[in-house]
């Protein structure tokens, strides 16, 4: 629990950053590739080729393209359509993805309950913009899904290979890394725009940080901390960052919010999250 513990506290920062110093003024692709390609060597140190067979390779680098490069490229171009506090609240809806995934990776059907509850934590995020749903908050909001569920899949998936295929994390890290580094570069290559390079000290700063400390670092720790919990803890973990990461926004950008819809919104998201997990304790009671 402490790992986990620890990068939610890294990662609060990591929102507001991305808003202020990325999001729209570097290309996203290139921002990516770049942070990838710095845990990626971070982590070469570790890479081996003797204890490890091509299938877990293989697996171990679709986490990698899952979990960091397909998630980052949903995931920073949602700034540009929402407010940090919108991506942060929105992210809540991973630990219903996280459990619903890894029962299926086990074998286990799909839960209808689970998905009721989903629809019940979209009608809170709609209490938060009721007044001005627009194009951009839609596409904002399904940007921000499709980060959840690629960063679900790959911290389930990552905890199902190390259950079924154990290795050294250290070495399994290195080949999660290598997969986000093919799929960015990927990326980059067919959609990066050259034009919108960093441009200052500081924008390089910033990603150097995300990608040595808040990628390279705390993904391993994260990932070792989950293969440390049941699935249950890993998705509650998932939520502490909200209210840490918005109160680093208020604070470092001084944005504003409606804080009475934002709240009102929240509860209902809340006892979205809170239902599901009930529904999931009384199927394993019964």
């Amino acid at each position: 629990m402490s790992y986990l513990i620890f990068v939610t506290i890294v990662w609060s920062f990591s929102f507001s950053l991305i808003a202020i110093y990325i999001s729209g003024q570097v290309d996203t692709w290139f921002a990516v590739v770049i942070r990838v390609l710095l845990a990626f060597l971070t982590f070469i140190p570790f890479l081996r080729f003797g204890n490890i067979c091509l299938k877990q390779m293989l697996l171990l680098m679709g986490v990698g393209a899952c979990q960091l490069g397909i998630m980052y490229f949903f995931y920073y171009n949602s700034f540009q359509y929402i407010s940090v506090p919108e991506v942060l609240l929105f992210t809540i809806f991973t630990p219903i993805y996280v459990t619903v995934i890894y029962d299926l990776l086990q074998g286990h059907r799909l839960r209808v309950n689970y998905l009721l509850t989903a629809v019940l934590a979209v009608i809170g995020a709609a209490i938060i913009r009721y007044d001005h749903i627009n194009q951009d908050f839609i596409i904002g909001f399904l940007l921000v899904q499709g980060a959840n569920i690629v960063f679900a899949l790959g911290q389930a998936g990552y905890k199902r290979i190390m259950e079924l295929y154990p290795l050294p994390q250290h070495q399994a890290f290195a080949w999660v890394y290598l997969g986000a580094v093919i799929v960015a570069s990927l990326g980059w290559w067919l959609f990066g725009d050259s034009s919108k390079l960093p441009t200052t000290n500081i924008q390089w700063i910033v990603i150097v940080w995300l990608g040595v400390i808040a990628s390279g670092l705390c993904y391993f720790l994260w990932n070792y901390g989950a293969t440390k919990v049941d699935s249950g803890t890993l998705a509650i973990m998932n939520n502490v960052v909200i209210p840490s990461g918005i109160l680093v926004n208020v604070i470092v950008s001084h944005q504003s919010i409606d804080w009475v819809r934002f709240l009102i919104g929240s509860a209902v998201i809340v006892l979205a999250l809170k239902l599901h997990y009930k529904v999931k304790s009384n199927a394993s009671k019964g």
